[in-house]
């Protein structure tokens, strides 16, 4: 895989779990690691960009609250 390694857990809307370090396919009859070298690459991109873009959404949202509580309510 590549570093830094993503957050454990189902990647949003796709059937593909991280557990322990590894991908899983997950089906309703049950689940198989992923093996091939290019789809697991993928994967682990796909993870890092969606955890980019949750630090991104969160940042965004800290500065938007901290601006909110220290303005006086004016311009809304």
């Amino acid at each position: 895989m590549s570093a830094p390694t993503p957050r454990p857990g189902r990647l949003p809307c796709s059937p593909v779990v991280l557990r322990d370090g590894r991908w899983w396919l997950v089906g309703r009859t049950g689940s198989i690691p992923a093996s091939d070298p290019a789809f697991i690459a993928v994967l682990d991109d796909f993870a890092q960009a969606m955890a980019a873009a949750d630090r991104a959404v969160a940042g965004l949202r800290a500065r938007q609250n901290g601006s909110c509580a220290s303005g006086t309510g004016e311009g809304r």
